[in-house]
């Protein structure tokens, strides 16, 4: 390692030495640092010297710094860091460059997507990395705005495959900044020993008496910053040091140091320094006109010398910045009340063009209630949601209900505000907001809005009947006010309750009878959906009826086709579902709405499972991934059960396995249980059992979801879990209770010709069917299962057994050679290796497994391959996955020899060769 300057480090050699170490490794792939500590504990200066010395290797370096003033304005870290490198967007794809352009304000008639932002923000990185590595440094993490952080901790979870790491400071290792302990590895700086506490002090106040010096080394605890500005105001004769309050926080105890410093100013260079605390910019011009009118007096640029001589402030050009955010923060908390107004005030009156920061200082120049500049902040606040940043759009909402004169708004715009927050997945903020409009008085319309945010993040999964009931009586009273869009709203939330844990039959067609009386026409998707949720089984055949004349793809708005989709999906109708659900990822992934779109990846996995289509399932990797990032545990849950699915069906299973944990865990710690992830689990662990060749134990885990006692109890999944239930009954003699329930199944179903269900039941006739009928029952299964590989060669199978027991060894062959190949190919190996078994039994031998070519590919990977061999290229692949370019080439770099190819062409022969089977499906394609 080359030598290292030390002398600012205050004896953080150690951890100067770690970092660069860590950064050694840049090479074989990126990742996140962050440094923690209390304020002027020399994570700064430990930081400055890591930008030295990668900047001396070679590195790229660019840099930001966060302050208490700014953080409130959106992307004004975010444009600090790249505004170096900002000439470099124009190598970006046009969406997301306008979008990053948009979110600094330096394109006009473009609306930001926050999520186009961030990966234009990778992109751009990625790109500079091609040609050396690059160390993003961002000093002072906690005092950036909210967006700059988000579209940061965004980078920072796709960087493994790039040459690109992020390095930052903070008061405290914040999951909420750039993520957990899996995406940022935090290293926490304490204070000097006290033999270099004491060397530094003496270094600097040599004069100072003995008693004096161990009082400062007390209190400075070893923070570097603190000795050293005690250091300096002792020396300097500053009354009263050593009667400081040994209580106070140590940050107090800073903040005074620093705005003494301030006080030695004189009245013009005062305001500036005053107006520069209160500013959320860095433009040098903006303050000199602001203190102008704060003093009353004519100032020009050069007025900003003394605070710049005395350390407060530093000018670049037209720009300044504070030596320290520390210092900013000192001297606005020294400020009289008045003086903050009276700073606010004339920061709004030279921003009187910028009606955004306007807003805000009018805000901020306020002592009471002003409902003009209230509604000017809420007006702000819907601008930043259009450019896509939400966190300031609730912070300027929360400012704007703290100066609403009526109540009534007050507590609007504080339920905006907390809608804002479900939005971010930001779950204590949302629950505070709550709290304090719990305890206000509301309109009705907002009293409905406060109970829909009601366990908003876990999808509504709290199913009490009486709940859901008065969402139903909420509902009834917005119909009769005509306000047709919060009555959907409600009831879409009432008939996701009924989906996630049923409140009962009576409460059931509360929601239906509701849902009718609607002023909407029949075939309105939000109808539809409602209906769809609230009465799957009985009203599947009348929702299937409406979708039938609807188009599968919601005339091209994604909103609509997921409403289509929900509806399809909740009546059985998986195939209508698949395709649907498929136009609304497209529509969400090209808008960047990442949390509609974890949902629908989520759902759509479990529609192409049932179809039996296991590849496609496989999306559910990034449905998991993107409903963690956005905090929706349900779905992320759902997702989670959808891929333990998958590796059950390819034998990759044991009773531990960590997905199905996970998933099991989520129901259980939401505050009702939710049935329908449990039945979910309950329906893996069954497949995992059949798998294994256990069928005792399968049918026990089954069973559960059919018994009306048991939390894993859920109507609508024992039509997907008859089937395995009826296999497994087979196979250990239990036909005639089986029987039973299949029976139950098929009367709750009420006639419904979904696909999903007449696979389920025809399939379970057959193999439970006494030896007189079962022929007949068997061929008319093979015929309904034409299309679908899995669920032919289900009955392939169950019919060369069958016909083998009836000693026809001969005919059994056929059907289960095809089962075989089909499971095979379909990489469902514990059921060709039945298959195979049965074979045997009949004196064939000599099989060999395929051994398919996807088994060996992660679900990212797999996903990634798919997109390839379709022919597109690496960047559309990026801005479908939400990946740059070049980590989208790093996983091709290890994909192509895992199955022995060398060209894009192979790979679409490999994995159109390796998925085929002898009736392969043309149905059902995927279309994003």
């Amino acid at each position: 390692m080359t030598a290292v300057e030390t002398g600012p480090l205050y004896g953080r050699e150690d951890v100067l030495r770690r970092l660069i170490d860590d950064l050694d490794r840049v090479e074989t792939g990126g990742f996140a640092i962050g440094l923690s500590g209390e304020p002027g504990v020399g994570k700064s200066a430990v930081l400055r010297q890591v930008m030295k010395h990668t900047a001396n290797a070679g590195s790229t370096v660019i840099s930001a710094s966060g302050s208490e003033a700014e953080s409130h304005l959106p992307y004004a870290s975010l444009h600090q860091l790249l505004r170096p490198v900002l000439g470099r967007a124009d190598g970006l794809p046009a969406q997301q460059r306008q979008s990053l352009l948009a979110c600094f304000g330096m394109v006009d008639d473009v609306e930001a997507n926050r999520f186009f932002t961030s990966l234009a923000v990778l992109n751009l990185l990625a790109e500079l990395a091609h040609e050396a590595p690059v160390v993003v440094c961002l000093d002072d993490l906690h005092w950036m705005d909210r967006p700059s952080v988000d579209a940061l901790a965004f980078v920072a979870r796709r960087i493994d495959a790039e040459r690109v790491v992020l390095l930052s400071t903070s008061r405290r290792p914040d999951p909420q900044l750039l993520g957990d302990e899996q995406v940022v590895t935090w290293i926490e700086l304490q204070g000097l020993p006290t033999d270099a506490a004491d060397a530094l002090l003496r270094s600097r106040a040599p004069g100072l008496g003995a008693a004096l010096h161990d009082r400062v080394i007390t209190q400075a605890d070893g923070n570097p910053l603190a000795l050293v500005e005690f250091a300096g105001a002792l020396s300097a004769g500053t009354p009263g040091w050593t009667e400081l309050d040994d209580a106070l926080p140590m940050t107090l105890r800073l903040e005074r140091a620093f705005a003494a410093r301030a006080d030695e100013l004189e009245p013009v260079a005062r305001a500036i320094v005053d107006v520069a605390a209160l500013d959320e910019g860095d433009d040098l011009d903006e303050v000199v006109a602001a203190a102008a009118i704060l003093c009353g007096a004519a100032v020009g640029p050069d007025d900003v010398r003394p605070a710049v001589a005395l350390g407060l402030l530093t000018v670049a050009g037209p720009t300044y910045a504070f030596t320290h955010p520390l210092i900013a923060s000192a001297v606005r908390h020294s400020m009289s009340h008045e003086r903050r107004e009276h700073g606010h005030g004339a920061l709004a009156a030279v921003l009187s063009a910028n009606l955004e920061r306007a807003a805000w200082h009018r805000a901020g120049a306020l002592s009471g209630r002003d409902e003009p500049v209230a509604a000017q902040l809420e007006l702000a606040a819907a601008e930043a949601r259009r450019r896509g940043a939400f966190p300031t759009a609730l912070t300027w909402l929360e400012r704007a209900a703290v100066l609403s004169p009526d109540p009534l708004d007050r507590a609007a715009r504080l339920l905006s505000a907390a809608e804002v927050g479900f939005e971010l997945g930001r779950f204590a903020e949302v629950e505070r907001l709550k709290d304090q409009v719990t305890r206000m008085t509301l309109r009705p319309r907002d009293r409905s809005r406060l109970t829909m945010l009601t366990g908003a993040f876990h999808d509504g999964a709290t199913s009490d009947p009486a709940d859901v009931s008065h969402l139903v009586d909420l509902a009834r009273h917005a119909t009769a006010e005509a306000d047709v869009e919060l009555t959907m709203q409600l009831l879409f939330g009432a008939a996701r309750r009924v989906w996630w844990r049923d409140p009962g039959p009576a409460v059931r067609q509360e929601i239906v009878s509701a849902a009718r009386a609607v002023p909407l026409p029949a075939e309105d998707p939000r109808v539809l959906a409602v209906l769809g949720l609230a009465e799957s089984l009985e009203l599947s055949r009348s929702v299937m009826e409406q979708l039938a004349n609807s188009p599968v793809d919601g005339a091209g708005h994604a909103d609509v086709a997921a409403l289509l989709g929900i509806a399809a999906f909740c009546a059985g109708d998986f195939v209508r579902a698949d395709s649907s659900l498929s136009t609304a990822i497209h529509g969400f992934r090209a808008e960047g709405r990442l949390s509609l779109l974890a949902e629908a990846l989520s759902i759509r996995s479990w529609a192409e499972i049932n179809l039996g289509v296991f590849d496609r399932a496989r999306s559910a990797d990034e449905g998991m991934r993107l409903s963690d990032e956005t905090g929706q545990r349900v779905w992320a849950g759902t997702a989670r059960l959808a891929l333990a699915f998958v590796d059950a069906v390819g034998g990759s299973w044991d009773g531990r396995h960590r997905l199905l944990a996970e998933a099991e865990q989520t129901a259980l710690q939401l505050p009702n249980a939710s049935s329908s992830l449990l039945a979910g689990a309950q329906l893996v662990r069954g497949i995992g059992e059949l798998a294994a060749d256990r069928p005792e134990q399968a049918y026990g885990e089954l069973l559960r979801v059919f018994d009306p006692d048991d939390p894993a109890y859920q109507r609508v999944q024992q039509v997907w879990t008859i089937s395995y239930l009826a296999e497994a009954a087979v196979r250990i003699g239990r036909r005639d209770e089986a029987r039973a329930l299949t029976v139950t199944v098929e009367e709750m179903a009420n006639g419904s010709a979904a696909v999903g269900t007449e696979l389920a039941l025809a399939y379970s006739h057959a193999v439970l069917a006494d030896d007189a009928t079962a022929e007949q029952l068997f061929h008319r299964a093979l015929a309904g299962a034409g299309r679908f590989p899995w669920h032919h060669a289900r009955a392939q199978l169950a019919y060369g057994s069958w016909l083998r027991r009836q000693r026809r060894v001969a005919e059994s062959r056929d059907p289960l050679r095809a089962a075989r190949t089909a499971f095979d190919a379909l990489g469902a190996r514990p059921w060709a290796q039945q298959a195979d078994q049965e074979l045997r039994a009949t004196g064939e031998r000599g099989w060999q497994p395929a051994g398919g070519a996807r088994p060996q590919l992660s679900p990212q990977e797999g996903q990634i391959a798919d997109l390839a061999a379709q022919g597109l290229s690496n960047r559309e692949i990026g801005q479908r996955l939400f990946l740059s370019h070049r980590t989208v080439a790093s996983h091709l770099y290890r994909i192509f020899p895992k199955l022995g190819v060398t060209s894009r062409q192979q790979l679409a022969s490999v994995l159109v060769r390796d998925a085929a089977g002898p009736d392969a499906p043309d149905q059902a394609q995927s279309s994003d």
